[in-house]
């Protein structure tokens, strides 16, 4: 099936537990053909509190395939909502369920302890499969941690591809900041200089403040990290941490990181001092690199928090990018990931390298339904 040209969407609901991000590209699986339309079917309130419920949960579960208390409801809603999220963006588009050869279905992740071999993204993908009538790839990161891997990040290999494409001079890091930040080291002297890891906490750590301090689950923009200063010694303590240390490739589960109180703070302050604790951390992975990268191209939900993506630029000294001006999509790299990797998981390709996971050869992975 070499050089065979997929349509393919993917689906992808992260850490931030926003909503569901969607996605058309056409691609063999080493290659991009082209980045087609996407979209995001917003989460309302009522399903985000059923997933933080969901993964507070999860954290007691031993096994994959548990689904205690409102896991099961939760599962149910993931699959309601991403059913109903690609009828309206096949509409939209005017996509027939036929013009589409295949669906990269990433699920919601509750639970990520590689430490543990343990992942979870909860999610039917054999209901999506029978409702469109279209091959399903879903459980793309099990295979990975089943042969010593950290199951993520998965997504290298796609940024890798659009690095090649646009002919960057690098080193280049492409990163995503969503609940969790992860980097992908793109080495463009060297086809096989691709390392990845996640550097720490991208907005889940700011998000949870500001739904906690003010009911909204986001800092609109960075505006209160702006107008705040931040409290060094909270930075300071957070930043000890040993996972800032280890070599990669590395994973963080969302809630790794045990914040101090921060109720002697005001709004401002605790949003500037969790801000530059996300942009110290994306800065101190630079040590571990084999070089410094010449250019940050900045793609999640994060990329909208200007005062995040500004703070990165000071504390790494280098050229920012927010990925729509390389002519991608900051709002819908993820998704466009799982529909790249939902062809080479067809095609048996690797989805996962030593160099970005741990794993301890390169992996194919995901599981396919229907078809």
């Amino acid at each position: 099936m070499a050089g065979q040209i997929f349509r393919a969407v993917g689906l992808m609901s992260g850490t931030s537990m926003d909503g569901i991000d969607l996605a058309f590209v056409e691609t063999d699986g080493v290659t991009v053909q082209s980045l087609g339309p996407a979209g995001m079917h917003p989460y309302d309130e009522a399903d985000r509190l059923l997933l933080r419920r969901a993964i507070g949960a999860a954290a007691g579960i031993k096994s994959r395939d548990e689904r205690p208390g409102p896991l099961a409801d939760a599962e149910a809603m993931v699959t309601h909502r991403h059913i109903r999220a690609l009828e309206g963006f096949l509409s939209t588009c005017k996509l027939k369920h036929g013009g589409v050869d295949v669906i990269g279905f990433h699920g919601q992740t509750v639970l990520h302890r590689p430490e543990e071999g343990l992942t979870v993204q909860i999610g039917d993908g054999q209901a999506l499969a029978a409702h469109f009538g279209v091959p399903v790839v879903h459980d793309f990161r099990a295979n990975d941690l089943a042969h010593g891997g950290q199951g993520a990040p998965l997504v290298p290999l796609f940024h890798q591809a659009l690095v090649r494409k646009v002919k960057a001079v690098g080193p280049v890091a492409v990163l995503n900041l969503g609940g969790v930040a992860n980097i992908t080291y793109v080495d463009t002297d060297d086809s096989d200089g691709l390392i990845a890891c996640d550097t720490g906490p991208g907005n889940a750590l700011i998000d949870d403040f500001m739904l906690n301090r003010t009911g909204s689950p986001v800092d609109r923009d960075g505006d209160s990290a702006s107008r705040g200063e931040v409290n060094e010694s909270v930075v300071t303590l957070l930043m000890q941490d040993p996972f800032f240390t280890r070599q990669p490739p590395k994973s963080l589960d969302r809630n790794a990181f045990n914040v101090p109180d921060l109720s002697g703070l005001s709004v401002a302050d605790g949003a500037a001092t969790l801000t530059e604790f996300s942009a110290r951390a994306v800065a101190h992975v630079i040590p571990l690199l084999p070089h410094p990268p010449k250019l940050w191209v900045i793609c999640g939900g994060g990329a909208r928090n200007r005062e995040l993506v500004r703070r990165i630029g000071v504390n790494t000294g280098a050229r920012v990018v927010i990925a729509d001006e390389l002519g991608w999509s900051a709002d819908s790299m993820e998704a466009q990931a799982f529909a790249y990797l939902a062809v080479r998981s067809l095609k048996g390709l690797p989805l996962s390298l030593p160099g970005t996971t741990g794993v301890s050869e390169p992996t194919t992975g995901g599981v396919v339904a229907g078809g």
